[in-house]
């Protein structure tokens, strides 16, 4: 186990570079196209970045580059530096803002629509980042396991559950750093005892959401962590409620994911255009089943394939502080 740990930490962190889908573009912006960093599930055929692209340019003329960062948006425009190319960066989440702002990636600014933001989801009073959507965290329980559904964070480092349970590396997976945030909301300052008595029920701790979600679905194990939403994406594709989202007693934290204009953007003015296009109900309406999270702007109805998904009674938030240490810690802990 800590082998096969220790190899996929040092591959997430040897991964450099970013896949472009489109050519490069220069550092000078002539102000026609807007350079976005951003994910491989937001900017793929699947994700919404594509029609979201489309929609923008009929709009406002612009063209959109999406640049998908296999090592993760923040680690690449910091690994970049005044090199970085992006005018907006996505996929900074409420658990990185303090990591981006101490990193001067990022410069504010308020878009035209921030009154139609539900204010439970804001991240930054000073809107260095402006979600665009948000979900909370959950392990997907296997339904046809031959093993106890379990009701609490406390109740996974059970025997029972040896080697059943899929986890992401919180270096390189904000879903896995979102796990981190989690445990330290439950536990306290007692999080990485958690940690020690779950490390023998992992079976895997993979690099990124897809690879572990794909063990999870295979039959390698039965838990994975992932989105209570997650139940939307098998009702939608695989007309299946098999995949259960587990909602635990303690709580289940949330997860708001961020836009923001790069510091050294070369077109500023295209980037406030696409920040604001985002919070269009154009848009908006595009995430649930795409990136199958919850639009941000108030009164936007969900799809059907959301009336079965739960959402926890009680949702969690830590304060906002740059996770470094504590990623630093649980991998220490995992790697003993």
């Amino acid at each position: 186990m800590k082998n096969h740990l220790r190899s996929i930490l040092i591959f997430s962190f040897l991964i450099i570079g970013c896949a472009a889908l489109f050519a490069g573009g220069a550092k000078e912006s002539d102000g026609t196209k807007v350079v976005v960093y951003t994910t491989k599930s937001f900017a793929a055929d699947y994700g919404p970045g594509p029609k979201i692209a489309e929609l923008f340019k009929a709009k406002t003329g612009k063209e959109v580059e999406y640049v998908i960062c296999k090592e993760g948006v923040l680690n690449r425009v910091i690994l970049e530096g005044k090199a970085s190319t992006a005018d907006v960066l996505i996929g900074i989440d409420n658990h990185l803002i303090e990591k981006a702002r101490k990193a001067k990636v990022l410069k504010a600014y308020k878009p035209t629509a921030a009154d139609k933001i539900d204010s439970a989801v804001l991240i930054a009073d000073d809107w260095l980042l402006t979600p665009f959507d948000y979900g909370y965290f959950a392990f997907m329980f296997d339904t046809k396991a031959k093993i106890k559904k379990p009701s609490s964070l406390k109740e996974l480092i059970e025997p029972a559950y040896a080697k059943k349970i899929v986890i992401l590396d919180p270096s390189s997976s904000t879903t896995g750093l979102g796990l981190v945030s989690w445990t330290k909301a439950v536990f306290g300052d007692n999080y990485l005892d958690f940690w020690k008595a779950l490390k023998p029920n992992i079976f895997a701790m993979a690099p990124k959401w897809s690879t572990g979600y794909g063990y999870f679905t295979a039959g390698e194990a039965p838990i994975a962590i992932s989105y209570t939403s997650s139940l939307a994406s098998h009702v939608l594709y695989d007309k299946t409620n098999r995949f259960q989202p587990l909602i635990f007693e303690e709580g289940h934290i949330i997860q708001i994911e961020g836009m923001g204009i790069a510091a050294n953007a070369a077109n500023t003015k295209g980037a406030k255009e696409f920040i604001d296009f985002m919070l269009t109900e154009e848009a908006q309406s595009l995430l649930p089943e795409t990136q199958f999270m919850y639009p941000v702007i108030k009164g936007l109805a969900l799809p059907a394939s959301y009336k079965d998904v739960p959402k926890p009674a009680k949702v969690l938030r830590i304060p906002s502080e740059d996770q470094t240490e504590s990623v630093n810690a649980v991998i220490n802990v995992l790697q003993k």
